[in-house]
């Protein structure tokens, strides 16, 4: 059962939550490296120290949502309900992930950070952090491919089928099609799946 947040706990996200609204409205009106954490924090009403705190970076707060995104997958593989297959559910948080990034109002945010090495860069790095913790999950899992190597390789195929639908004309069907080649990949490392067994019925 999860235990609803204490007080402390709301407080605590909700300044997070207020720091990085002021910072992404900065950002946008302003550009992102014309402001800096002062700006940030003097929006914010809050200590520059307050906002060091809630993040470890200028760019950490472009991507306030990012360690959802990560603890979000793990869940898809481990709360998953009993029987149900592995790959449809990271499917399905993977179109539900899509789907909110490409709400109204996200395109610029998407260019801000297609237009920043800086923000690009810690896209990159967080992706690479997501796909080694969801590979760690998969290896774990009853429902897992036979060796490490396709653990990771699954995973990183997961995490980068967010970014590659996101950007797709048509999200929805992308993720569709990025599934089935994952799934196929999947059933290539099954146990059963012996490539040298050449053998007939």
């Amino acid at each position: 059962m999860t235990v609803p947040p204490g007080r402390r706990e709301r407080k605590k996200a909700a300044t997070r939550r207020k720091i990085a609204d002021a910072a992404l409205r900065l950002f946008l009106e302003r550009g992102y490296d014309a402001v800096g954490i002062r700006d940030v924090a003097a929006e914010a009403d809050v200590a520059v120290t307050t906002v060091f705190s809630h993040f470890a970076s200028k760019e950490a707060l472009v991507f306030e949502q990012d360690e959802d995104f990560g603890q979000r997958l793990l869940r898809a593989v481990t709360d998953r309900a009993p029987h149900e297959p592995l790959i449809p559910a990271l499917r399905n948080e993977i179109g539900a992930l899509v789907r909110h990034c490409t709400a109204d109002g996200t395109a610029p945010i998407q260019r801000m950070i297609e237009a920043s090495p800086a923000l690009r860069e810690y896209e990159e790095a967080a992706r690479l952090r997501h796909a080694e913790s969801l590979a760690t999950a998969i290896a774990a899992d009853p429902d897992r491919p036979r060796t490490t190597t396709a653990c990771r390789t699954i995973a990183r195929f997961v995490v980068d089928a967010y970014a590659l639908a996101r950007d797709a004309d048509d999200p929805e069907a992308a993720v569709e099609e990025i599934f089935r080649m994952i799934e196929a990949a999947r059933e290539a490392t099954l146990p059963s799946a012996d490539p040298t067994d050449t053998a007939g019925p």
